[in-house]
């Protein structure tokens, strides 16, 4: 097929896909919404970068420095506690340095929020969504599992991720000829997760990860017991991450914490970050109801409906030709 043929085909896949999704959340009362793409407040993550932008229209506008979206979370947070309802949103976001074959710096996002639900049943509507689309596409249903954080690990790494000692982590690290002397028990983790687990994932299968240490909570709200655990989960298609959600966070006071405790971080590895999201914080403290929600990387799904590996082959003009 010709590279005009490829890039055509893909092009129809998209557009059925998002046909796909929006008959889904219609037929369940979930209302689409659309948010600013440029925000006054960047994303504070340690391991996001927001792309930056400059507005030289007058000054009444507000900050003249503005930041690309990484998600539409907290504006759609904001929308939840002016009381909006359960709501969706399909559309681009932005992130710095990560450009690959998994990763493009503009990509397709499809987030949504449930009031009023925890993040078990969020994760019973994810997986309806992605198997209908699979089905859709003519691919029988993937089967599907849910694992806990621990589980994971200890299924395919042999290790306890709660109980292991740093030093051990890191020695674990250096049988695999990483120096990691430095790192914190999460880099140690995630380097884990990333080199040794992922990949042996099942090819074709929905894994549900949950339970996650209250360190990676996030977003999250954190669970009662020991070890604390964040009420998060995240979704593998196949050997590749594809969705993340919560059960949120509606502490304004505990969120104002985690925000500047990323800003702390930023500072001490000399990486400045975007300022704290003021509006965001207020919403929360007019009172955020108890919700659940959750990001998808749309391309990501759209790579495994064309049995594909690489991000390119399902966006009309990825990054470098652009």
């Amino acid at each position: 097929m010709s590279n005009l043929g490829l890039q055509r085909s893909s092009l129809q896949l998209r557009a059925r896909l998002y046909s796909q999704i929006r008959g889904f959340f219609a037929a369940r009362g979930v209302l689409e919404v659309e948010t600013p793409i440029l925000s006054a407040a960047g994303n504070t993550d340690p391991q996001i970068e927001s792309l930056k932008c400059e507005f030289s229209g007058p000054h009444h506008a507000g900050s003249g420095t503005r930041y690309l979206r990484t998600s539409p979370e907290f504006f759609h947070k904001r929308l939840l506690a002016q009381g909006a309802g359960a709501i969706y949103e399909l559309g681009k976001v932005f992130r710095d340095g990560e450009f690959g074959s998994r990763h493009n710096p503009e990509f397709s996002m499809l987030e949504w929020y449930r009031p009023g639900w925890d993040h078990h049943q969020l994760i019973d509507e994810v997986a309806e969504l992605v198997q209908q689309v699979l089905a859709d596409a003519g691919q029988s249903s993937w089967p599907e599992q849910r694992l806990s954080f621990a589980e994971l690990f200890e299924r395919h790494a042999g290790i306890d991720p709660h109980r292991i000692e740093l030093e051990s982590l890191r020695q674990q690290l250096l049988g695999l000829e990483v120096n990691a002397g430095s790192w914190d028990r999460d880099q140690c983790l995630d380097y884990l997760r990333a080199a040794v687990i992922e990949p042996q994932l099942p090819d074709q299968a929905l894994t549900f990860v949950i339970d996650f240490p209250a360190s990676q909570a996030a977003l999250a709200r954190i669970g009662p017991g020991e070890p604390a655990l964040a009420e998060r989960f995240e979704l593998y298609l196949g050997r590749v991450e594809l969705a993340n959600g919560y059960h949120e966070l509606t502490d304004p006071v505990e969120q104002r914490r985690r925000l500047l405790a990323d800003q702390a971080r930023r500072a001490s590895e000399g990486r400045p970050g975007p300022p704290l999201d003021e509006a965001f914080l207020d919403a929360l403290t007019q009172g955020l109801p108890a919700c659940a929600g959750v990001a998808l990387g749309v391309d990501r799904l759209l790579m495994a409906l064309a049995s594909t590996q690489s991000i390119a082959d399902v966006i009309a003009f990825p990054f470098d030709q652009a």
